[in-house]
């Protein structure tokens, strides 16, 4: 099977959303929500952002395996981590006017970032479930790292702790942990490639 990879566009915007959700896991996705959204809130959430172009989860920054007739197999956000604070500012102020949160520009710009300037980051990589164990995944690692050798910065990515199976893939194509660090309340294995 041929796996294409092309950038993504606004109209893939709820393919992305569906990634990130699946990235963070439903702990996370039901925190988010509280007691007062749905995961569906929390899913246009992330569609919104996924139609601009100035997020973390924006289209540009993501890339999308499809097979030779166009359905899409899966997706992967990936972006300069020097460019993070600039680029999660639109989630908080989603947060905020949707969700009820109340953080202000400065609380967000304390908050530790998931990556670091000195690196690029792949950000959420997801495979649809009847595309896995068929390359999909290790395809759009391979075309996140391409994507990173412009910048000339090592690719970084957080793996949860308890994802033994995405340490193995990452492993796999080449990427060491290089510490564990903790990430939304739970710790991760901080790997670059």
């Amino acid at each position: 099977m041929k796996i294409i990879i092309d950038n993504a566009t606004r109209e893939d915007a709820s393919l992305i959303a569906d990634a990130i959700l699946e990235a963070v896991g439903p702990e996370i996705t039901g925190h988010l929500a509280g007691d007062s959204h749905t995961v569906e809130d929390i899913h246009a959430i992330f569609q919104r952002l996924a139609q601009r172009n100035d997020t973390q989860y924006s289209y540009l920054n993501t890339r999308i395996a499809r097979t030779e007739d166009g359905t899409p197999m899966g997706a992967c956000i990936s972006y300069d981590g020097a460019d993070l604070k600039r680029l999660r500012r639109p989630f908080f102020h989603e947060a905020n006017e949707i969700l009820g949160w109340d953080m202000t520009d400065d609380e967000v710009e304390a908050l530790p970032g998931e990556t670091q300037p000195d690196e690029f980051y792949l950000d959420t990589l997801m495979v649809l479930p009847q595309f896995r164990g068929q390359g999909v995944a290790k395809a759009l690692i391979a075309d996140a790292i391409h994507k990173a050798q412009v910048t000339g910065k090592p690719v970084g990515l957080l793996c949860d702790m308890d994802n033994s199976r995405a340490y193995r893939l990452y492993e796999s194509v080449g990427f060491k942990n290089i510490r564990t660090r903790p990430f939304a309340g739970h710790m991760m294995y901080h790997m670059q490639a």
